[in-house]
């Protein structure tokens, strides 16, 4: 019988957390034959009264296990302190607002039994808002072109994937985890799975602007080369466009002598090419700023407190922390 470790990223769900921990169960009971659980609820260092929610689940149930961050490290961090504690054959993602529906979980583990190393939840009509729908559509084609997704395959925060896909992805040790990025260079058999997406019962998503765009930043600057190449591309263009005009500029002067040159001109392209070279500069100082943190030992998270965490299995007695784990002070 194989056992299912459920990884949820909690963030203002003191409300639906239980909720959505409460399906799960409803459904396991359903595929007890199949499968055994467990949970992990990691706080992502949620201003409201989640921590407080996570510990009494946990002190309620011992299958329940959590986790809490020191300060916020993001959704994607939380994800990975997950992974990285869990010890199902099966893992299987979903949010802590409700919207990702725990009682289809069986879709995605069907699918699994068939063959495949990891599957995605896709979404007939996303019930989130317009912004929300808009920094989804933006990072799928980020990750179609920068990570070579499949252009058929969508991937969401819904997702069920083979232990041997998690022990890869967890080998990565740098300060900006990407999650989608770890799992698409893993494994090439990959599919989606139609589930049903619910509206929010409560609050607001917690990706804002700048989360978004941080988000970004992570996938196309931890995974792939391609911006600085789109960069040496752009410049190239740039070279030939002004030598182009350079030409033009002397075939005329020689043919009118008395055609006067624009400053207007001048100055654009002046202002043009000042930008191009800025915006390069800044894209190529932040891939050296993250390896310069990187190898500053920047922690992916820091763990202050945790729940019904089991000491290392080795019997060595030492703490995730003393065994590697980046920012561990947890045993499993």
């Amino acid at each position: 019988m194989e056992k299912i470790s459920f990884i949820i990223p909690c963030y203002r769900s003191e409300i639906t957390l239980p909720k959505v921990v409460q399906e799960i169960r409803d459904k396991m009971e359903e595929l007890r034959d199949r499968y055994t659980y467990d949970i992990f609820l990691i706080n992502d260092c949620s201003p409201d009264g989640t921590e407080d929610v996570i510990r009494r689940l946990c002190e309620d149930a011992s299958d329940i296990h959590g986790i809490s961050f020191a300060r916020n490290f993001g959704q994607h961090s939380a994800l990975m302190a997950g992974l990285r504690y869990s010890d199902g054959d099966l893992v299987v993602c979903l949010d802590d607002d409700g919207q990702t529906p725990a009682n289809q979980v069986d879709r995605l583990l069907d699918k699994i039994e068939e063959g495949m190393d990891l599957v995605y939840a896709h979404y007939a009509h996303k019930q989130h808002s317009t912004f929300r729908n808009f920094g989804s559509r933006v990072n799928d084609y980020m990750v179609r072109v920068m990570l070579g997704k499949p252009k058929d395959l969508t991937v969401s925060s819904y997702f069920a994937a083979r232990r041997f896909v998690v022990e890869d992805m967890i080998r990565y040790q740098n300060c900006y985890p990407y999650v989608i990025g770890l799992a698409l260079r893993t494994t090439k058999n990959i599919c989606n799975v139609e589930v049903d997406h619910r509206e929010r019962e409560v609050g607001t998503s917690g990706y804002t602007l700048k989360k978004l765009l941080n988000l970004w930043f992570n996938g196309f600057t931890a995974f792939s080369v391609k911006p600085l190449r789109m960069a040496t591309a752009a410049g190239g263009m740039a070279t030939i466009f002004s030598f182009i005009y350079g030409i033009y500029t002397v075939v005329r002067r020689l043919l009118n002598p008395a055609a006067v040159m624009g400053f207007a001109a001048l100055m654009t392209a002046v202002i043009f090419f000042g930008g191009m070279i800025l915006i390069m500069l800044g894209l190529i100082g932040e891939y050296i700023g993250r390896i310069y943190i990187s190898m500053n030992n920047a922690p992916q998270y820091v763990i202050r407190e945790c729940w019904n965490m089991e000491p290392a299995a080795d019997g060595s007695g030492k703490d995730a922390g003393e065994r590697g784990l980046p920012g561990g002070t947890c045993g499993r």
